[in-house]
């Protein structure tokens, strides 16, 4: 019988921690090699998921394999695939089938920031849309009549904010891609399987670093976030591996945030 709470204690304090019944399971993380997907992919692997671990930098999926076994974690199995080739997805999907028996879980967490002026050329826009929204409804897709038949599954949908003052593709695709989970959460309830979103907002990582120094991620956190400061990746792991575990099993077709009340609806 699993056991709901493992005590343990850390520097003298004792630190109750919620079993999440996510051991043996298995799962596909996509952009998993640094950032928000790294954080994603560590969390569940030290939960005992058995994760997939893909994005293009075979040096630091590496690094991120070493880390989890040196961790104690389910070891992981790395693959190299840039997610953007036309054979991309179906390589991903070839690849993860045979290595974990079936899927349990897919994250799709592969995108990238992309701001653009109000006019400009094409080629952000169809790189932007394809890698956001059209790589993870193909990757997905190609998962489902298992996951179907099998009649279990869980998607997790890496989003973002659209409701931005300037425009940014990736935001757009996103929206594309929120509207699209929540179709879905609603098609494939019926075969048990559930799709949502994580809608991380202003984390600490390397991209967000890219725009904000720190002077201006003190002002900005002070003036927009009511928690203010920026959260980290692992914030947002922590919600994704609850989303995606039994503990969530009536939980579907949600966006949820975890951006420490950064977002406005109503003022």
């Amino acid at each position: 019988m699993l056991k709901l709470i493992t005590t343990v204690y850390v520097c003298k304090e004792k630190i109750d921690f919620m079993d999440l019944y996510l051991k043996g399971r298995t799962a596909i993380v996509t952009g998993a090699s640094q950032g928000l997907g790294r954080a994603i992919a560590k969390e569940l692997a030290i939960e005992g998921v058995k994760v997939f671990a893909t994005a293009r930098n075979k040096e630091l999926l590496d690094s991120f394999k070493a880390e989890i076994v040196s961790l104690g974690g389910t070891e992981p199995i790395v693959f190299v695939q840039d997610i953007m080739m036309n054979d991309g997805p179906e390589n991903i999907a070839k690849a993860a089938m045979p290595a974990l028996g079936h899927v349990d879980i897919l994250i799709n967490n592969a995108g990238q920031s992309r701001p653009v002026d109000v006019v400009g050329p094409e080629e952000p826009w169809v790189e932007s849309v394809t890698l956001d929204f059209d790589r993870p409804r193909q990757l997905t897709q190609l998962l489902l009549p298992d996951m179907m038949e099998r009649r279990q599954g869980v998607i997790l949908n890496l989003s973002s904010s659209y409701e931005l003052r300037s425009v940014n593709v990736s935001a757009v695709a996103k929206a594309g891609l929120a509207a699209w989970s929540k179709a879905l959460a609603g098609q494939l309830g019926r075969y048990n399987i559930r799709v949502n979103c994580l809608q991380p907002g202003l984390l600490d990582t390397q991209n967000v670093r890219n725009i904000f120094s720190n002077e201006e991620r003190k002002a900005f956190a002070e003036r927009e976030i009511p928690l203010g400061d920026f959260g980290e990746a692992q914030d947002a792991a922590n919600m994704a591996a609850f989303l995606v575990s039994p503990r969530a099993k009536y939980i579907t077709g949600i966006v949820a945030p975890v951006d420490g009340g950064f977002r406005r609806y109503a003022f």
